[in-house]
């Protein structure tokens, strides 16, 4: 039981990197643009399968990896041009976003399985023997994963903190009205915004599919844990996000001892839903 358990809290820790890479891009969406981006699981899927096709080029999965980020980084900057920036031209409401946003999402789902089609893909990759540690079965794969993921989050962290754009991005997120007052450019704020959440999103997407494999509906199934996490620790702030993706990560792993795995995803609502029951904001403030 100790082995399992610590086995399922391993494995809960890899999920959790893939879920705070995406997390942070979805929770930086709403907390600057106020857009709850319903297709952000689709653009999660769309970075994997651009790893897949640069790398049956036999492109090193790595630089595969970068390319796709850079690529879903562009569709999201272009569903920006084409959308985005007209709904708020027009004033939008929430619903509006919503809808489109769901359409989006069927539309490149779509598109995905007319290109791909609908059975499952791996990477061309040699097979990773899984390393026993203390009792603990780890994959290269799911070791890489996690330091990529942390080392993604020291930059995010870093950009966030000591850079221009990142001080612009948490004045945006506070007062959107004071910092354009101010002199900040919200249109280069808005921009970097989906730079950064098209490269975290697609790196998510693209160690998922190293660790359990691709399949064109991924993205779609992981929107919930995603939400979940976003809310969990605070909607808007991207350090939240990240702690509540590995608390909704290894407590869906460790739930299958007793509920079995068809049952994660009503765990991560479940424990979302007991949270704000105690604190209706999160678990920490909601902005960055």
């Amino acid at each position: 039981m100790d082995a399992q358990f610590a086995q399922l809290v391993v494995n809960g820790i890899v999920v959790g990197s893939i879920i705070a890479l995406a997390a942070v891009g979805l929770t930086l969406t709403y907390g600057i643009l106020r857009l709850s981006n319903f297709a952000h699981g689709d653009f999660l899927t769309l970075g994997a399968y651009l790893t897949l096709l640069i790398n049956s080029f036999n492109v090193n999965i790595w630089l595969s990896m970068a390319i796709a980020a850079v690529g879903t980084m562009f569709f999201m900057l272009l569903a920006e041009t084409v959308l985005w920036s007209r709904m708020r031209a027009i004033r939008a409401n929430s619903t509006t976003y919503i809808i489109i946003s769901i359409g989006l999402a069927l539309f490149l789902r779509n598109g995905i399985i007319f290109l791909w089609g609908g059975s499952n893909k791996s990477y061309n990759l040699p097979v990773s023997q899984a390393q026993d540690i203390f009792g603990v079965k780890l994959s290269q794969y799911q070791m890489i994963v996690f330091v990529l993921a942390v080392v993604a989050i020291l930059a995010l962290h870093y950009l966030l903190q000591n850079t221009k754009i990142g001080k612009a991005m948490r004045a945006v997120a506070d007062d959107l009205d004071l910092a354009k007052v101010s002199g900040i450019n919200v249109n280069q704020v808005v921009m970097w915004t989906w730079i950064i959440t098209g490269v975290m999103t697609s790196l998510g997407g693209s160690m998922y599919g190293l660790t359990v494999g691709i399949r064109p509906n991924m993205g779609w199934f992981l929107i919930l844990p995603l939400f979940a996490s976003v809310i969990l620790g605070g909607i808007g702030n991207p350090y939240g996000a990240i702690a509540g993706a590995f608390i909704i990560g290894i407590t869906q792993e460790v739930s299958t001892i007793w509920l079995g795995a068809q049952y994660k995803q009503g765990v991560a609502l479940l424990m979302m839903i007991l949270v704000l029951l105690v604190r209706p904001k999160g678990l920490f403030k909601g902005t960055m």
